[in-house]
């Protein structure tokens, strides 16, 4: 066993196995047992409970740079949704008793009540510089109180080799809902708390591949009244409940393999004219539905620092984002105007139609976690909403 990145106990009780059969030792905590999945870096200084929470991160283990995670509590306001998506997290320092006092339960008990498994101890730049430079490793993160045995790194070993990755796998359906219900939960704010929208003007049906609840939060509080539909919904089944907009929701996995039954849905609503707004997956899945390209990246982007501009404006707006897929620009149809560019690596973050009040982005404006600055789309999806129905 190859023991590289190592600031462990002398009795490790965690570990980190990856598919070429690295070793990395560390101390595990949350929940005991093992996990498999794509592991991949999140550059947030903060927002851990809404990143863990985040549907779009299933499948995957994420490694926190930022060393001091979990030191903050957990609370069941900052959720995103009611059951973790995630399979998993890797830190740098052990969680420390929580310091803030919004907090109502230590993030190892949080851990451990959603069967979560943690591990501490990595040298996580030295893990992040690898998933930079080769990509995103498949790996099995393991916690055994008593100690990590061979038994344990071998069982892993095999579960790393085994795992096919998230190339071509469909999680959307995995994470949406299963059956459609009214949202009306709006934003929050210091010492109200969240909002209800009881006078909505205009009716967004958003149509879940894996929705993070401030979205919704922050759809209904344009004034929506908001309808969440499973991934699977058709067509027919959305213009039935009459909306005035649709919206497309972030979800994980692969685009193409989520494609196979959300493009049809999409390009029915595209032949109607109405406005349209996706965001993440539902901008990659708006983008298939025209006929373009998604591939996946290397290593994603995945943090709340993340400078877009706006090819429009000419502003950069610093935002929160979580993908490991993408539109490849050169593959757009000629009625789509690329808005948005990443100025890390120049890859697409938004588009709009030319002939049709049909927007999407990559990246996350409900910041959730992350900056505020994009908060402006969803009220530019309202007024494109009403000038639609004038």
């Amino acid at each position: 066993m190859r023991n590289a990145m190592t600031d462990a106990a002398p009795t490790p009780t965690g570990a980190l196995i990856l598919q070429d059969g690295t070793v990395l030792w560390g101390r595990g905590f949350g929940a005991s047992g093992r996990s498999v999945g794509e592991v991949c870096f999140n550059t947030s200084l903060t927002g851990y409970q809404e990143i863990m929470t985040d549907p779009s991160y299933a499948g995957q283990i994420i490694t926190f740079t930022f060393p001091h995670i979990g030191n903050t509590g957990t609370n069941p306001e900052d959720i995103e949704t009611k059951t973790p998506a995630a399979r998993g997290l890797i830190v740098k320092t052990d969680v420390t008793e929580p310091s803030n006092w919004r907090s109502v339960q230590k993030f190892d008990a949080w851990l451990k009540a959603w069967n979560l498994v943690g591990l501490a101890g990595i040298d996580t730049r030295r893990l992040t510089r690898l998933i930079r430079d080769q990509g995103a490793p498949t790996g099995v993160i393991v916690h055994n109180p008593a100690g990590i045995t061979d038994a344990d790194i071998e069982a892993a070993k095999a579960e790393a080799k085994a795992w096919p990755g998230l190339e071509g796998m469909d999680l959307a359906i995995e994470v949406s809902t299963r059956q459609s219900y009214a949202w009306t939960q709006s934003t929050w704010s210091l010492g109200a708390g969240y909002a209800e929208q009881d006078s909505p003007d205009h009716h967004v049906v958003a149509i879940d591949y894996g929705a993070k609840q401030n979205i919704l939060r922050c759809l209904a509080a344009t004034g929506a009244r908001v309808t969440v539909v499973p991934a699977t919904a058709t067509a027919d089944d959305i213009l039935a409940l009459k909306p005035d907009g649709v919206f497309l929701s972030n979800g994980p996995g692969d685009p193409a393999a989520t494609g196979a039954y959300a493009v049809p849905t999409i390009q029915g609503l595209l032949a109607k004219d109405l406005p349209i707004f996706g965001i993440c997956l539902g901008h990659q899945l708006l983008a298939l539905s025209l006929g373009a390209k998604t591939k996946k990246m290397d290593r994603g982007h995945r943090g709340a620092n993340h400078p877009v501009k706006d090819l429009e404006t000419g502003k950069v707006e610093i935002t929160s984002q979580n993908h490991g897929f993408v539109v490849r620009e050169e593959t757009l149809p000629a009625d789509a105007t690329v808005t948005h560019v990443s100025l890390f690596d120049g890859s697409n973050e938004g588009f709009r139609l030319n002939s049709r009040p049909v927007f999407s982005v990559q990246y996350h404006p409900e910041a959730s976690p992350g900056p505020s600055d994009s908060h402006y789309l969803f009220d530019r999806f309202a007024k494109l909403i009403e000038a639609h129905k004038r």
